[in-house]
């Protein structure tokens, strides 16, 4: 019996790729879609009105601080890993446990159609380069199919322009595992890059993140917080979402600093002054 026990065990481990949605193969492990089916099932008992962003967020604080987890295959799959996070698969898990519940639909089936369809280009999943890399493009593109929608009003607190301008994976390919085993998708990256690139977008400088009647009026609880810079070739620094705490403006993130999902203790207008190549935030609200 310990043996049959230790096989099992064994075997929840182990990665599975499985039939997802639109037929995709899908990467994943048993407890995977044992936690979103079980996340989706305890929000149906929600009261009405509760934040479903900070209700599922809040589920992974702790959980360890992984970069990379999408980058095991080598033929792009749809990858779901709600055990390890990174400041984008965590919005990206949220937002779709968001979406989700918001439109009844509580099966591991809706689940990965809903994630795929906000982490492809028009939800299609070919190649490495069928992914969406720049999360500039990851707002205008599920700003198009309805999923979310941009603050940039009023001014102020939105009186800073950011003119992107992408560069970094194309000039980094050594940087990217599918980009050192496929250079060929180098010029592809590189087209979508020039696409992304010129779009101006309105956001809170740093100078402005304080916790004044603008800002609480601009920033709402469950907000996606993506951190403007000013490093050369990239659009966003980092991400995560909004938290008001005593009238205080906090981040709820993956921390690649503290190893870990976490709320954290500072203001976000400490945490943006740390950070000299951070430029301000810009405001992503899922819809209803």
């Amino acid at each position: 019996m310990r043996h049959i026990f230790t096989l099992l065990f064994a075997l929840w481990l182990i990665p599975a790729t499985a039939v997802g949605a639109d037929k995709e193969a899908v990467t994943y492990q048993k407890k995977d879609s044992v936690t979103v089916c079980r996340l989706l099932a305890a929000s149906r008992q929600l009261p009405r009105g509760t934040n479903l962003q900070l209700f599922f967020a809040r589920k992974f604080l702790g959980l360890p601080y992984v970069a990379h987890t999408l980058e095991i295959n080598d033929d792009e799959r749809l990858v779901v890993n709600t055990r390890q996070l990174d400041c984008t698969t965590l919005v990206e898990n949220v937002t779709a446990l968001t979406l989700c519940a918001q439109r009844g639909q509580y099966t591991w089936r809706d689940y990965l159609r809903t994630l795929t369809a906000m982490r492809y280009r028009n939800g299609k999943i070919t190649d490495y380069t069928s992914r969406i890399h720049y999360f500039t493009e990851w707002i205008t593109a599920n700003t198009k199919e309805g999923i979310v929608t941009e603050i940039q009003s009023p001014n102020p607190p939105f009186s800073a322009v950011q003119q992107v301008s992408v560069s970094f994976m194309s000039n980094h390919p050594k940087s990217y595992k599918a980009l050192r085993n496929h250079p060929e998708y180098v010029a592809d990256i590189k087209k979508m890059e020039q696409q992304v690139s010129g779009q101006r977008f309105r956001y809170i400088p740093k100078t402005a993140v304080r916790n004044h009647a603008q800002l609480r009026k601009a920033v709402k609880d469950g907000d996606i917080i993506a951190i403007t810079c000013r490093k050369k070739g990239l659009d966003i620094a980092h991400l995560g979402f909004a938290v008001w705490k005593e009238g205080k403006l906090h981040l709820l993130n993956a921390s690649q600093l503290r190893g870990q999902v976490v709320e954290e203790p500072k203001i976000l207008y400490e945490y943006l002054q740390e950070h000299p190549t951070h430029t301000g935030i810009r405001i992503i609200r899922i819809n209803k």
